[in-house]
Order: C-alpha cells, then sequence, then structure tokens
C-alpha cells in the first residue's frame, strides 16, 4: 500500500485552516500563524455556534469539480486548492490534493492524525472512523482545538470539528467542519457531509 509523502501532509494541513482560523477568515484577513503549543482552552460556558433549524442551505459548485451544500449568507473565501465558509467562528472548509490512494484507517492514524497532534493549537483526537456517504466510502477524524485569535479582538475559543476524507480518481477531499464546542450542529453537519459530491 502506498503510504502519503511528505509533499502530501503539507498541501492537507492548508485545509485544516477552516478548522483554525474561521473568524480570521470572517474578518478578511487570517490572524497571525500560531508558533507555539499551547494548553487546551475551556469550552464556553454558553457557546454561540448552533446553526438555526431555520438556516437555510444553498448549493456551491466548485471549479475544482464538486458539490455542496452550505448555510446561505455566510463569507465565502475562495483559494486555488478550496474555499472556506465561515460566520463568526463556525466554518465550513474543503480542500483538495492530488493523491495515488485512497487513504485507510491505518494510514490516517499514523499520517493525517500525527500531523494534526503536531499543531500548536492544543489538538485532542476524539474519533477515527470510517463512514458511509452518498459519495462514497469517507474517513471521519473528530477533533476538538483551538481557534487562531480572532483578527479584531484577539480573542480564541475552544473548537470541535469534523473532518472527512473523501477519494475519487486521484483525488482527496478534505471537509473540515467547525464550531465552538459544545454547539449543536449535528443535524446541519450530517446533511453538509451528505450533501457533498463529485
Amino acid at each position: 500500500m502506498k503510504r502519503f509523502g511528505i509533499p502530501f501532509l503539507a498541501l492537507a494541513l492548508l485545509g485544516l485552516m477552516g478548522a483554525f482560523g474561521p473568524a480570521a477568515f470572517a474578518q478578511g484577513s487570517p490572524a497571525a500563524p500560531l508558533s507555539t503549543k499551547q494548553l487546551p482552552l475551556p469550552p464556553l460556558a454558553h457557546p454561540l455556534g448552533d446553526i438555526p433549524d431555520t438556516q437555510v442551505f444553498v448549493g456551491h459548485r466548485s471549479p475544482l469539480g464538486f458539490f455542496l451544500k452550505v448555510p446561505e449568507g455566510w463569507a465565502r473565501r475562495q483559494t486555488a486548492t478550496g474555499v472556506n465558509f465561515s460566520n463568526a467562528y463556525n466554518s465550513v472548509s474543503v480542500e483538495i490534493t492530488q493523491v495515488a490512494s485512497a487513504p485507510t484507517l491505518a494510514s490516517v492514524r499514523t499520517q493525517q492524525v500525527a500531523a494534526l497532534e503536531a499543531l500548536p493549537t492544543a489538538v485532542r483526537i476524539t474519533k477515527v472512523v470510517a463512514v458511509d456517504l452518498p459519495a462514497g466510502k469517507a474517513i471521519l477524524i473528530a477533533f476538538s482545538s483551538n481557534s487562531e485569535p480572532n483578527a479584531v479582538t484577539g480573542k480564541a475559543i475552544r473548537l470541535e470539528n469534523d473532518q472527512y476524507l473523501l477519494w475519487n480518481r486521484g483525488r482527496l477531499a478534505t471537509l473540515t467542519l467547525s464550531a465552538p464546542f459544545g454547539a449543536d450542529n449535528a443535524d446541519q453537519w450530517n446533511l453538509i457531509a451528505r450533501s457533498f459530491q463529485w
């Protein structure tokens, strides 16, 4: 089985910007990169960030060859390899990388999980499982992390994140969903993940 190399990991980490910098994206300019290892921030007592049950979702068809539904009205930031949608500390991002073979539970645990845990944002992995989505088989990494400081207020908070790895014909989509820790977005995140199509 072909293992992922360092160039892939470097590219894959770019897809995590949605998980660690949604507030900065919402303000239009990224905060300074974090460089020192942190301790986990305490979750907010009353986290804001629930996506309302009345939220309207709209389709986004990317020139990179994928489609998904995203909350209407969220700020969008397009890059050469993906897209990020954000609203305060909530974020939905997709990053596309070229990968020769599909990830497995074993390779994800030794590659992506190790890369996540090496980040300075106090990442704590809670789950790594294989899941079936309408777009095909995927691997889900659930984890908590500190956000990057807000570009305006300088405040960072604790986030929870679901990251889906979906592979198709030599391309890997890294779909990352992030929200303040304790926010109740299970149904909305499930809708977004199941809406993804190649």
